[in-house]
């Protein structure tokens, strides 16, 4: 169950029937007109401005060409831990052993993960209570169902990360209603039910693990029941958590509610009435409960890297926002907010450009990273570890990091351009430099070791940019500016002024502020047009180097989608000197990683002590 998502379509579909507003999604954004009071309402889930730190000094960009001059003398920062690789274990939702958890991708693919990339970061772990009851009349089945969901929990421990364990499905007898999805209708037994395994792996076996109450809540291929079936399940499990705590002096980290957008609730809500969201509301209920709140988390699918830098009415970030929420329920503000499912999507389950064009939802990865950083998001954790195909719910998406071959009785998985790119972030060092690169799609991060320098660069550009473009601005339209922005897309007009087959000064009713926002958006548009079909060059000057170094260079990009070697193409010597320089061509949705690494000395020559003849090889003295 935790598995299913619907497609954008039959997301609208499922609004028009039960909720009091349509949506229009398209990608990057969502414009939503309301039925009761006629406004016109933007979800904005923004288009990318890549202000990205890289280097002490500023890029100067001359054309499409870009300059990067970094001194690595100059001061750096600990590398923010939202750059560490961090991803949900699902996958596949189905195996043919009921005694590993359906819903988590093959033990071959998270044994491929921790080899190649290890388990110290973050990593989100689905567990299904209703799965775990289903067994109960085959305990010997159960308990080892039970032992591989700890078995992942243990190796993520031992290795130095963080499990966020997100606790869903209802069991049989326990739901309102014979389903999965169901709130409980026995609260108490609901509560003892996960205090349970809270005690057991928190408590008695002190894993590390923060937990996370059910997933999407507000849509309900995910949940059942209502806005107050929810929250009532909240406080069950943290009720329990607080009672854990006062026993054992241990801290249990909770939070949610992992709904589909940060301003989304069960009702329909939009971005104009914030405050209806569902984390507002939980923040509310677990004020006036004294309930713990430890985290917030969302989901964010989008092609938009800068989804997280959408504008509010209050003029000011989503982030803000809900900081300020938390302040005035007094809740610490800085508590962490974590995006745990997010990836790729353009209104459908199965795309090109996370399967045979892979490389392209591949370059999203680092942009979209940086802009959450830059955005104040704490945490990331990217859907999912693998695809979703040949399962009892017939979900087919191919969101995975790694794809797989259902025809084959044994495991026959291969990664995609996505994890080469997972790979390299996990070859980032622990210090980062500190500067911004002002460019649409081109960004960079820059960190160094005590014995290297890894720089990443990578060229996405956004094929949604005009309407996340435009859902990033329109809340700083009026009414009756929205409502003829909105008629403008609605008619097909706005498809016709991107191709300059209508002229924006002959539309009438339009001032002189949206004007300006559709001009801006067709420039845009043309630059995207442009560039997604030509290299760019970017001269990497790099000051300081007092060593010598081995250089090596690694890209992922169009000549490789899936099943990659991690390997580098260049190789070279860089001697010490004042101002290194280097070129690089940057295909349109690629990836570079230029490691920098500081030669060993070489071997002292053998002394011969004066007045001895060596002896030559292979012979003696006799």
């Amino acid at each position: 169950m935790i598995c299913k998502r619907k497609t954008q379509s039959e997301k609208r579909k499922t609004t028009a029937q039960n909720f009091p507003a349509h949506y229009l999604h398209q990608a990057g954004s969502r414009l939503i007109l309301s039925h009761g009071r006629e406004k016109l309402l933007v979800l904005s889930l923004s288009f990318a401005l890549c202000a990205l730190s890289f280097a002490l000094n500023c890029f100067a960009q001359q054309g499409d060409d870009l300059e990067l001059n970094l001194d690595i003398a100059s001061n750096t920062i600990p590398l923010p831990k939202i750059f560490k690789p961090a991803i949900d274990l699902s996958g596949r939702g189905f195996h043919r052993d009921n005694s590993w958890p359906q819903t988590i991708a093959a033990k071959e693919a998270l044994d491929t993960w921790q080899r190649d990339i290890g388990f110290n970061g973050f990593y989100r772990l689905q567990y299904n209570l209703w799965e775990i009851n289903q067994l109960s009349k085959d305990k010997e089945a159960q308990n080892k169902l039970i032992s591989n969901y700890e078995s992942i929990i243990k190796n993520i421990n031992d290795a130095g990360g963080i499990v966020i364990l997100d606790i869903f499905g209802t069991p049989a007898g326990l739901g309102k209603v014979l389903d999965k999805k169901s709130p409980p209708w026995d609260l108490k037994a609901f509560k003892a039910l996960v205090k349970g395994v809270i005690r057991d792996l928190s408590c008695n076996k002190r894993y590390n693990i923060w937990y996370e109450v059910w997933n999407a809540p507000d849509l309900e291929d995910f949940f059942l029941g209502r806005e107050q079936d929810y929250l009532n399940l909240y406080r069950a499990v943290a009720e329990g958590v607080n009672e854990l705590r006062l026993e054992t002096k241990i801290h249990i980290p909770l939070g949610g509610p992992s709904v589909s957008w940060w301003f989304s609730n069960l009702q329909g809500n939009t971005i104009v009435t914030p405050e209806g969201s569902l984390i507002y509301e939980l923040i509310k209920f677990c004020y006036h409960y004294h309930l713990p709140l430890d985290f917030i988390t969302w989901h964010g699918f989008s092609t938009s890297p800068a989804a997280e830098k959408e504008n509010t009415i209050y003029k000011k970030s989503s982030t803000s926002l809900i900081r300020d929420w938390l302040t005035y329920f007094n809740f610490d503000r800085d508590i962490p907010f974590i995006v745990d499912e997010w990836n790729y999507d353009r209104d459908a389950n199965v795309l090109a450009e996370r399967k045979e064009n892979s490389f392209i939802s591949a370059s999203y990865i680092p942009s979209r990273i940086k802009n959450m950083y830059e955005a104040s998001i704490d945490y990331q954790l990217y859907f999912c570890l693998e695809d979703f195909q040949n399962n009892k719910e017939g979900v087919v998406r191919n969101v995975g990091a790694f794809a797989f071959d259902a025809e084959y009785p044994e495991y026959k998985g291969q990664p995609k351009s996505a994890y080469n790119v997972f790979r390299m972030l996990g070859s980032l060092g622990s210090d980062m430099f500190l500067s911004k690169l002002n460019d649409e799609f081109v960004g960079a991060i820059a960190t160094k070791t005590e014995d290297a320098i890894i720089i990443l660069v990578y060229n996405y550009i956004d094929p949604d940019i005009v309407t996340g473009y435009l859902s990033k601005n329109i809340s700083s339209l009026n009414g009756a500016e929205r409502k003829i922005l909105l008629n403008i897309i609605k008619s097909q007009r706005l498809e016709k002024i991107m191709l300059g087959q209508l002229n924006i000064s002959v539309l009438r009713g339009l001032t002189n502020k949206t004007k300006n926002i559709l001009k801006k958006a067709q420039e845009l548009n043309n630059l995207a047009k442009r560039l997604s079909a030509t290299a760019r060059n970017i001269r990497i000057g790099i000051k300081n180097l007092k060593e010598n170094y081995l250089y090596e260079r690694y890209a992922v990009d169009s000549s490789c989608s899936m099943n990659c070697e991690f390997a580098p193409l260049e190789k070279k010597e860089v001697n010490a000197i004042e101002l290194y320089q280097e070129t690089l061509a940057l295909n349109p949705y690629s990836v570079n990683m230029i490691v920098l690494k500081k030669k060993p000395p070489e071997p002292p020559a053998a002394l011969v002590p004066q007045g001895t003849i060596p002896i030559p090889e292979n012979q003696s003295g006799d």
